[in-house]
């Protein structure tokens, strides 16, 4: 069930951004766009991608638009989809949301990087700050965690498998470490090039 929201999640947030830049787009490379970005194990199918697009049409995020295809035969129309006004506030909200699953914020961050250019410099560097606390956070756990592991004398008189787990550990810890190295740099990124000013949404 948390693997079902964090996705419904994604898929929602990638589709309103797709469409944020008063573009159109019709079901199947909305699939593909998105099958690109989080595979090749997570592939969105018809049968959650269509449902998903009449539920976002159904509470006003996003609005029909016929178009003419040359991809299909004669004239035929293809349905596509453009966002509405409510749609970009949803998107806004999405976008600085820091709340909505939690344990797998880090894969909702690098997606919203992706997405840096629809918001303000103030909110990418609210959203970065956030992260790069998150990743401390996470840093001084596992620490801690690992740390008191090894100091835990009922663990090893129950041959618990200490060692292995803080090898185990000390790899995660260098995962999060490289992952707030990679944040700090992004933060001075945007700084570096934003900093004299902020461009508006779309313009960076």
């Amino acid at each position: 069930m948390k693997q079902v929201c964090l996705l419904k999640f994604m898929y929602e947030l990638i589709i309103l951004a797709l469409l944020n830049n008063n573009a159109t787009f019709h079901g199947y490379l909305i699939a593909k766009i998105i099958n690109d970005i989080v595979g090749p194990y997570a592939k969105v199918s018809n049968g959650r991608l269509y449902p998903l697009l009449a539920r976002l049409e159904k509470e006003g995020l996003i609005s029909f638009a016929e178009e003419n295809s040359e991809e299909h035969t004669g004239s035929r129309p293809v349905q596509s989809y453009r966002i509405t006004e409510q749609g970009r506030q949803r998107f806004y909200h999405l976008m600085m949301d820091v709340t909505s699953n939690p344990g797998d914020y880090q894969r909702l961050f690098n997606f919203k990087t992706a997405m840096f250019d629809m918001i303000s410099f103030g909110d990418r560097l609210k959203l970065i700050d956030h992260y790069i606390n998150y990743c401390h956070n996470q840093i001084f756990h596992i620490r801690s965690e690992k740390e008191d592991m090894v100091v835990n004398a009922e663990m090893r008189k129950n041959r618990a498998p200490v060692a292995r787990i803080v090898e185990m550990m000390a790899h995660r810890q260098k995962q999060w470490e490289l992952e707030m190295e990679w944040a700090l740099s992004l933060r001075e990124k945007e700084i570096a090039l934003y900093g004299g000013g902020e461009p508006a949404p779309g313009e960076a």
